[in-house]
């Protein structure tokens, strides 16, 4: 393949489907080959380097599996520069450290991914870094938050597990407004539904383990934004020791080239199932933002190329309900992660969001009834028979 055929994916200008293919990729091709091969070595030879992170090394994230990974994320969010971590949870501690100290003051969406609510509860609580949360639809009610010390605003693009939008613009108007950062998890939407730093974001956050990857068999995160950012990222990353194995990277690396077509299907799986719950007399009420019922929808079809891939749901009879749905279904998996190829279910007090006190799950609206639903893309039809008999 020519040096030419290959800049195609490396431009920016590409269309998003060629430059998951081809975003990254190594020019010249490794010995003709098409894959990138995995590069399952823990050292490399080394020769003069201008400084430390130039040493070739898994920890510090710059072996080749991880630098084409790393260059096709930057291209496919649209950001200057991209950093793999071993985990969503390892990009968030890390991306959120680099920027914090001792002293400083956040403001954070008042519902989300309960991992990251326990991270800024219990470990920046310890590091003595504050947060406040804010209505996340009512901007009016920001102003009142902000601290002599408030650094950054996080949100999420759809949260966990409630799949509320944020006042997405007015996110970054107010942070830009107050010189301030902006920090988006878009896990939930991908950068397939959704671009953030089109919008003016500064930071765009992924737990790879779920859509980016989708096949349930990687655990990874991604960071995107300025190469300022990434650079100070890394240098957390690399103290914490949170780097994703090589064997990960080329699994995700070639997970991201049907990204695509995967949730497309779940778009499409998603709202077709969404409309048989909200029809269905055993369901109470159902989170979906392709549904007319949704409080944000108007906000999502303007922003959103598709709604994607995550329904959640309560029954008339409450958690007992919930909890016999769990136990009849056949094809749908009951699993605790999301984004996979297979369909899965989780009840969020019961698992993502636990480790939340029953006080504050209740206050953000998360009750023990509530399921969340990640369709995957096996036929629309077979997945509604499958909540039909469980739902009898």
């Amino acid at each position: 393949m020519s040096n030419d055929a290959n800049d195609i994916g490396r431009s920016k200008r590409s269309k998003l489907e060629t430059n998951l293919i081809h975003a990254g990729e190594p020019s010249p091709r490794i010995l003709g080959a098409v894959t990138l091969p995995i590069f399952q070595t823990s050292i490399y030879e080394t020769g003069n380097v201008a400084e430390y992170r130039d040493i070739r090394y898994i920890r510090l994230a710059n072996t080749p599996n991880h630098v084409a990974l790393q260059e096709k994320l930057a291209q496919v969010e649209g950001g200057q520069s991209a950093l793999v971590a071993g985990s969503g949870m390892a990009a968030i501690s890390s991306a959120l450290l680099s920027v914090l100290k001792s002293g400083d003051h956040i403001l954070v969406q008042d519902s989300l991914y309960g991992g990251t609510e326990a991270f800024l509860s219990e470990d920046c609580s310890e590091m003595g870094i504050s947060f406040d949360h804010f209505d996340a639809s009512n901007p009016d009610s920001w102003r009142a938050k902000l601290r002599p010390r408030t650094k950054l605003i996080y949100v999420e693009s759809i949260s966990n597990p409630l799949l509320r939008i944020p006042a997405l613009r007015e996110v970054t108007r107010f942070a830009k407004e107050h010189g301030i950062l902006s920090f988006i998890d878009n896990t939930f939407a991908t950068p397939i539904n959704f671009r953030p730093l089109e919008l003016g974001f500064d930071v765009v956050l992924h737990s790879a383990t779920k859509y980016l990857n989708g096949h349930s068999d990687v655990c990874a995160g991604v960071m995107i934004g300025t190469q300022d950012f990434t650079r100070k990222a890394w240098g957390k990353l690399s103290h914490f020791g949170g780097a994703l194995d090589p064997h990960a990277a080329y699994l995700l690396h070639r997970a991201l080239k049907t990204l695509k077509v995967r949730v497309a299907a779940q778009n499409h799986n998603a709202l077709t199932i969404s409309r048989f719950l909200e029809q269905h007399a055993a369901v109470r009420v159902v989170h979906y933002p392709g549904l007319e019922s949704h409080p944000q929808h108007v906000q999502a079809r303007e922003l959103f190329s598709g709604f994607g891939g995550m329904v959640a749901f309560e029954l008339q009879g409450g958690e007992e309900a919930a909890e016999r749905l769990l136990a009849r279904l056949r094809c749908i998996i009951v699993a605790p992660s999301l984004g996979g190829v297979e369909s899965s279910i989780t009840r969020p007090a019961a698992t993502s969001h636990y480790v939340i006190p029953k006080a504050e799950r209740d206050a953000m609206g998360i009750s023990g009834a509530l399921l969340r639903f990640s369709v995957g893309l096996e036929h629309a039809d077979d997945l509604i028979s499958d909540l039909s008999q469980a739902l009898a």
